[in-house]
């Protein structure tokens, strides 16, 4: 019970990496706001989540998303911007469009939400921001200049964070996780096991990562355990980077 009587709001929850975190939270004593689009199937996984459809995109999502959570719990004590968008496409064929809307989703939206939180975890005992970047943050030749961008600024985003935010004894940390088997790249991995077998070979450990794996990494910088760790980026990857 690791995050007994604190409440927390899980983004992307209806798959994947938010689905598992807002699973475990819940299980560790938390109250969970999960939240995804409507059309995501979201469903509550435990009694101590309840769920809210809304797109962290939309520029009310930040007032929205942290007043729901404020009305059903009275208070924030655990922030974890995971919704996120991607696509392949190469910088020859990149549109405004294209870029503008994952931006947005993938670093203004968690900009913005960690803004309107403020508030409410500056009055919790433990103020806990976690954010989702990636590992290919650093950059990769597979069409995602966007996402690569979006993700680095989202580990700058964080580092700040805890800099401006420590004083008020609220820790901010990013997640970088590498081959997963979520929602957004389960397709890809189901459709194209060559490569999904590819991708697992890289790594030292020698498969994909599930969304428990960072699920837990997530609890460890949500709880006390990680209560003097901030501004750290905690690769799960199984290893990959050691080979790329």
């Amino acid at each position: 019970m690791r995050l007994k009587d604190r409440a927390a709001i899980v983004t992307g929850a209806a798959s994947g990496i938010g689905k598992a975190t807002a699973q475990l939270f819940a299980e560790e004593g938390a109250k969970v706001l999960a939240v995804d689009l409507p059309d995501k199937g979201l469903a509550s996984s435990h009694a101590n989540v309840v769920t809210f459809e809304k797109s962290v995109g939309d520029r009310d999502a930040a007032d929205a998303i942290i007043g729901e959570a404020i009305k059903r719990f009275g208070k924030l004590d655990i922030l974890m911007n995971n919704a996120g968008v991607s696509s392949s496409t190469r910088i020859e064929a990149m549109t405004e469009e294209i870029w503008q809307r994952e931006i947005n989703i993938n670093l203004s939206a968690q900009m913005r939400l960690c803004q309107k939180a403020l508030p409410h975890l500056k009055e919790s005992p433990a103020g806990r921001i976690v954010n989702v970047a990636s590992v290919m943050a650093e950059g990769t030749d597979y069409g995602l200049s966007a996402y690569c961008a979006s993700k680095a600024g989202v580990a700058g985003l964080t580092r700040t964070l805890a800099l401006e935010l420590g004083k008020f004894g609220i820790t901010a940390n990013y997640l970088e996780p590498g081959a997963i088997k979520t929602g957004m790249t389960s397709g890809l991995w189901d459709a194209r096991p060559d490569i999904a077998e590819i991708w697992a070979k890289k790594a030292a450990l020698r498969r994909l990562g599930q969304p428990i794996d960072l699920a837990r990494a997530a609890l460890f910088l949500a709880s006390d355990d990680g209560g003097f760790v901030t501004g750290h980026g905690l690769v799960v990857d199984g290893g990959l980077m050691l080979r790329v």
